[in-house]
């Protein structure tokens, strides 16, 4: 008999439905397989005090690292299987005894404007108030409109719609439409509080490395998860995963790096956007942007190519 397979997670509303869509699949595949669920909180849950770029510096965590850290070490210590991550949360260079085996089918990638006004980013009022905790997002809705104020804001997805119903002072603030569509939010119709939701279009409003992917982390020496785990991987979606991921590892990327990228598959050809921003002693220097295609089956070299066209 198999043993049962322990997946960690952390414990936000989103992780745990992404830890649900993970049983799931399992379940499909491996209908007899027991899968325990063991929930970790990470010192970016806990550190909710001070701005998601400053969290590292604070607490003394590798960069990217304040979402995983933890899971990591329950995965070395053997105390779970693998680790359900939002890829976009984990940093590009893993500790040699760790890897990415596999990833679910992506969802959609696009960033949402939540706002107190209809009209989406064109309807918001000269000098409007956004909050996002993203550093990417925050350039590049300057990039798009210099007028508006960006101000930080922490808090799971219920929270920080909260916060923008009931605080006076913010006028919008910026979601990425995965995380909606998980917690099943209709976008299609306004929100609790008169709340307007306007996808932007991910050419406009490039979205983060491998945001919209779930995937998951294992320890190299575990043969037999990582079995598991490709069998349950959307293919494509990892090519692209891989793609994105490559890309930031080339800028040297961490939280704090306005860089937003993305890529989409046709007839076996990768294609790839990029656009980074200088740090904040440049910010007002236009972005560096480039695109790049190549064979799909390659992603790390159309990614090499796209960071060349940048430099």
């Amino acid at each position: 008999m198999m043993k049962p397979l322990v997946i960690g997670t952390r414990g936000s509303a989103l992780a745990l439905v992404q830890a649900e869509m993970t049983e799931a699949v399992l379940a499909q595949v491996f209908p007899d397989r027991e899968v325990i669920r063991k929930v970790i909180q990470t010192t970016g849950d806990r550190r909710t005090d001070v701005p998601l770029s400053e969290v590292a510096k604070v607490e003394g965590v590798l960069d990217k690292g304040v979402f995983t850290k933890e899971l990591e070490v329950a995965l070395e210590a053997g105390e779970i299987d693998l680790a359900v991550h939002s890829m976009k949360d984990v940093p590009t260079v893993l500790a040699d005894c760790f890897e990415i085996a596999g990833v679910l089918e992506r969802a959609p990638v696009r960033d949402v404007l939540i706002s107190c006004h209809d009209g989406g980013l064109q309807g918001l009022p000269e000098g409007a108030t956004v909050a996002t905790s993203s550093v990417r997002r925050q350039r590049q809705l300057l990039f798009l409109r210099p007028d508006l104020k960006l101000v930080d804001i922490r808090g799971n997805v219920p929270t920080r719609l909260r916060k923008l119903a009931e605080q006076d002072e913010l006028d919008a603030i910026m979601l990425a439409e995965a995380g909606l569509i998980r917690l099943n939010y209709d976008l299609s119709q306004p929100l609790d509080g008169g709340l307007w939701a306007t996808p932007l279009d991910a050419g406009q409003c490039l979205p983060a490395a491998s945001q919209g992917i779930v995937g998951f982390e294992i320890r190299k020496s575990d043969v037999e998860v990582r079995e598991v785990v490709e069998s349950i991987t959307h293919a494509s979606s990892m090519v692209q995963c891989r793609a994105e991921r490559e890309f930031l590892r080339l800028l040297d990327a961490g939280c704090h790096t306005p860089v937003g990228v993305r890529s989409w598959i046709v007839d076996g050809t990768l294609h790839m956007d990029g656009r980074v921003f200088y740090e904040e002693e440049k910010a007002d220097l236009p972005p560096r942007e480039a695109q790049a295609q190549g064979d799909a089956g390659a992603p790390e070299q159309v990614a090499s190519q796209l960071y060349a066209s940048l430099t």
